[in-house]
Formats: C-alpha cells, sequence, structure tokens
C-alpha cells in the first residue's frame, strides 16, 4: 500500500509543484548554475547581450525536466538576476517595457523548452528563437531609434541581437546534444 502512495506522489503534479522543496532546490541551484556560466563571457555586445558559455543550458535543461511552467518561472528569476548584475536601460519614458522584454520575459521563453522534453534540441530552438523574439521587439521598438536612428529598426534589431544569439543557440544546441547523447539528460528527465 504505501509502494503505490509512493508512486502516485512520484507520477504526480508534486513533481512540478512550487510545494514541493525539491523542485525549490533546483530551481535555486539551475539558477545559479546559469548564473555562473553567464560569467564566462566569450563576447559581449556594445549595447548589451553576449555569447556565454551555455548559461541558457541549466534554464532550459530544468524546464525539460520539471515542465514549462517551472522553466519559466526559472527563466524570470534568472532574467531578473541578469538585470541586477548589467543592466542595460534604454532613455525612452517607457523604459520598464524594455526591461521587461530584455529580461524577465526573454529569459523566461526558455522555460518553454519543457513542452519538448522528448525532443531537447528542439525544444533548445524554440527556447532560444522565442528569446530572440523578445529581444528583437525591444530592438525595434527601444534601442533602434536611440542607437541606429538612420537604419530600418528591423534590419538594425536583427542584426544586433542575431549577431550574438545564434552563436549562443549554436553553443547551447551542441551542449544539450552531448547531454542528450551521452545519456546524461535522460537520465535526470
Amino acid at each position: 500500500m504505501k509502494a503505490n502512495n509512493l508512486d502516485s506522489i512520484k507520477n504526480s503534479k508534486f513533481q512540478t509543484s512550487f510545494k514541493n522543496p525539491r523542485v525549490l532546490a533546483e530551481i535555486a541551484i539551475f539558477t545559479s548554475l546559469a548564473t555562473v556560466l553567464s560569467t564566462i563571457v566569450i563576447y559581449v555586445m556594445p549595447q548589451g547581450g553576449s555569447i556565454t558559455l551555455a548559461s541558457m543550458v541549466p534554464i532550459i535543461w530544468l524546464a525539460m525536466r520539471r515542465g514549462p511552467k517551472v522553466g519559466v518561472v526559472t527563466g524570470v528569476i534568472y532574467g531578473l538576476i541578469q538585470f541586477a548584475m548589467l543592466p542595460f536601460i534604454t532613455p525612452a519614458p517607457d523604459a520598464i517595457i524594455q526591461v521587461l522584454l530584455d529580461y524577465p520575459l526573454a529569459f523566461g521563453v526558455l522555460g518553454l523548452a519543457g513542452f519538448f522534453p522528448k525532443y531537447p534540441v528542439i525544444g533548445t530552438a524554440v527556447g532560444v528563437f522565442l528569446r530572440f523574439i523578445m529581444s528583437f521587439i525591444s530592438g525595434v521598438i527601444y534601442w533602434a531609434p536611440v542607437i541606429a536612428p538612420r537604419l530600418d529598426p528591423y534590419i538594425y534589431s536583427s542584426i544586433y541581437n542575431g549577431s550574438y544569439l545564434l552563436p549562443e543557440l549554436i553553443i547551447t544546441i551542441f551542449v544539450v546534444f552531448l547531454l542528450q547523447a551521452s545519456k546524461t539528460l535522460r537520465v535526470y528527465l
């Protein structure tokens, strides 16, 4: 009888619940790991954004492990930490929207990779692409008019954000692929 209760708890929504201490601990650990990896910078862009040593992998991995709800919350927390560490804010009067787009929303959407636990590379591509979309929107509305007023804002934002997120995507997919191929990812999913 007790084994059945343990199995039901193990397979229940408790595994993705914020009431589960293990989930909370994993959020803290994976957010910390992502933050540490974000400090190993390969290249920093002048108006924000950087190529790091796979700093998005822990967020994506946790999302695939615990689901998109936990992944999005973890990404939002990580985005707020990134803002606290290295904030880039436009002089626009409604800069709060720019901050939301560039930090909590941009990193929060990484958690949507949790919809693809059986296809980690696809989940990674979706998460990073959605992060690009958030940064692209911010670039078009807020950054292009300030930094490059003579350029088409769509072209500016595409090139600027693509120049660091495409290499970041390649690094992230490579690491997720290695984790998947080595069965390390499967063990913890």
